[in-house]
């Protein structure tokens, strides 16, 4: 084979491989997914620095130049507002070291959905559509 061939195979063989990487991610962003048994932890009051709601609690980790952080922090404040008892938190990534580390929060947005009792029922990498979150909260409200 020519090297012009072998380089076009090359070329179409990495073009297919990172379309593959891309689709992969772009179907995992902001997917609301089940927190392993093992995995569960439940946060209190004082690790969030407020109170937890009374039927749920949206935690959100975030950075300060985060574009998709803004759009989250939208959608959960709303969310919030529409079902009763359910709180939105907010938490500085960068400022909050020690739980970023224990919750192995890798990017941001990172939500975490907590039941009542601060237990983690779901998280998502990203930022979630509304109409996920509020399904989340009908399981678990």
């Amino acid at each position: 084979m020519p090297s012009t061939a072998v380089s076009a195979v090359v070329l179409i063989g990495l073009v297919v491989v990172v379309t593959g990487i891309g689709l992969v991610w772009r179907a995992r962003n902001g997917r609301l997914r089940t927190q392993e048994p093992d995995d569960t932890v439940a946060l209190t009051a004082s690790d969030l620095g407020v109170s937890l709601g009374e039927r749920a609690t949206l935690v959100q980790f975030s950075t300060a130049f985060c574009q998709p952080c803004r759009t989250t922090r939208i959608v959960l404040d709303d969310v919030s507002s529409l079902v009763e008892g359910v709180a939105h938190v907010e938490i500085d990534a960068e400022s909050h070291l020690e739980l970023v580390r224990r919750l192995d929060i890798m990017r941001t947005p990172t939500v975490l959905v907590l039941d009542s009792a601060g237990r983690i029922v779901k998280r998502a990498s990203g930022a979630p559509r509304k109409a996920d979150v509020l399904a989340v909260l009908g399981e678990i409200v």
